[in-house]
């Protein structure tokens, strides 16, 4: 059976819509910083044999920070994160811009330790650079006369 039309049962909810994941940007960094924390502690692990005796050996290998291996470790979706962080650019209010620079500085930290770390060689250059949106664009300008194989050429 629906509701009677003209019904006030809304009002009774003594909370409308869902809690926040962080209730505060220090919440949130500090969870972030929890995440940088454990990927410096459990760097991944590469397996190589050495000698002639093909003496099996562990080296350990940079862990890059990511927007969805943070996602993971929160408990959310990158969806969520970026939506998250779109809604507070339009707010004016101090938590809104304190939540801001927060998310910001998330950003800018894993930027940095991507391209830190592809700079001095520990992760893959070519990887790390088309994830962070770098690209070696090159124009080349010339002209070009194109003849066939009979000799005569071809108009534009």
């Amino acid at each position: 059976m629906a509701a009677p039309k003209g019904n006030q049962f809304w009002k009774q909810r003594s909370k409308h819509g869902r809690d926040k994941l962080f209730a505060t940007p220090d919440l949130l960094f500090e969870a972030a910083s929890e995440y940088f924390e454990w990927c410096d502690s459990n760097p991944l692990i590469e397996i190589d044999y050495k000698g002639k005796d093909a003496t099996k050996v562990e080296l350990p290998r940079m862990r890059p920070y990511t927007m969805q291996g943070l996602c993971l470790y929160l408990d959310c979706n990158l969806s969520y994160f970026n939506q998250f962080d779109s809604e507070l650019k339009g707010k004016k209010d101090k938590l809104s811009k304190d939540f801001s620079t927060v998310v910001t500085r998330i950003r800018e930290i894993i930027y940095n330790q991507k391209f830190s770390g592809a700079a001095a060689g520990f992760l893959n250059p070519n990887i790390i650079a088309r994830d962070l949106g770098l690209a070696d664009k090159k124009e080349l300008e010339g002209n070009i006369e194109v003849k066939q194989i009979t000799g005569m050429q071809i108009k534009k």
